[in-house]
């Protein structure tokens, strides 16, 4: 037996607002690896995140195989736009939803886990931070603004925490992120300068591969998942055409599941991945493979349907 242990390690996720996406699966993941998770919240959403988990609202995503329920080490408030507090306008720190929460920049999270846990004491990070403000929009109508948005609240970010998080790392850690398969190809409703977010993201994490290697012996991969219908990715407003898309056309013809890209991403941080770095890993049901669709008839009735 070749087991997936991560027991002693310490994971930080950055992107946990809720129990339906990606960033849930993976600390689930690697909390049932045996690691402990602290994860980094959207501060807009912290408060109904908090009150969720007080009333239980969470406890049936919070289940462990073993009848134990997931505990979170802790829950830092990130808004990972702002790599110090000082970035920040005055007019964002002003508002209710940040101004209690002290330090919610990257820099913010640094000093709390430093000042919580010591000074090595991080072993994985995860980044499950994606946001393009005007991602509905085509590229051809993405202003100035919204495009560098989306590339900081989505690619720079990675760099922000490896920049911040690296000082805390033990040796032999590991860095994740999450992308698209836009990164590589046109996926047309992904406007809003995300998808070249993404290629930036995956090509920073190659960078960061060497650098970081190099400097520390950590290692940096990046998961590229298919469709799934998060509450964020529902937002987008074409994510079920997608996943139905996927369906009719990948080589393995179910819609991916959030646990899936959480399994992948716990052998990614672990031991067992200890060769791999550099690399993105697609997690998409094999739907990255395929040249041309495979239910030409199929698709042109589905999308006719609607």
């Amino acid at each position: 037996m070749l087991p997936i242990d991560l027991s002693g390690k310490r994971a930080f996720v950055a992107g946990v607002a809720d129990d339906a996406g990606f960033g849930f699966a993976i600390a689930k993941a690697l909390a049932m690896a045996g690691a402990s998770v602290c994860v980094g919240t959207w501060p807009p959403a912290l408060g109904i995140f908090e009150t969720l988990l007080r009333r239980g609202k969470l406890d049936s995503s919070l289940a462990m195989p073993d009848g134990s329920k997931l505990e979170l080490e802790r829950i830092y408030p990130l808004d990972a736009e702002y790599d110090a507090l000082e970035d920040a306008p005055q007019e964002l720190r002003d508002q209710k939803r940040y101004r209690e929460r002290g330090d919610f920049s990257i820099d913010g999270v640094a000093n709390k886990l430093r000042e919580d846990f010591g000074d090595s004491c991080i072993d994985i990070v995860v980044h499950s931070l994606a946001n393009g403000p005007e991602v509905t929009k085509p590229l051809m109508e993405t202003s100035r603004g919204g495009y560098l948005a989306a590339h900081g609240a989505s690619a720079y970010s990675f760099i922000s925490l490896a920049q911040r998080l690296q000082p805390l790392m033990r040796p032999e850690g590991a860095l994740l992120a999450l992308s698209y398969l836009a990164s590589q190809g046109v996926v047309a409703d992904y406007g809003g300068g995300m998808a070249s977010a993404k290629a930036a993201l995956e090509t920073d994490a190659r960078m960061l591969a060497f650098e970081m290697g190099r400097q520390g012996g950590h290692r940096v991969n990046v998961i590229s998942a298919g469709p799934y219908a998060s509450r964020a990715a529902s937002a987008i407003g074409f994510i079920h055409k997608m996943i139905k898309y996927y369906e009719m056309n990948a080589p393995l013809p179910d819609a991916l599941q959030a646990e899936e890209v959480g399994n992948a991403a716990a052998f990614l941080c672990s031991s067992l991945a200890s060769g791999i770095t550099g690399t993105v890993l697609y997690v998409d049901k094999g739907y990255h493979a395929m040249a041309v669709p495979a239910d030409v008839s199929g698709l042109i009735d589905s999308l006719t349907r609607g």
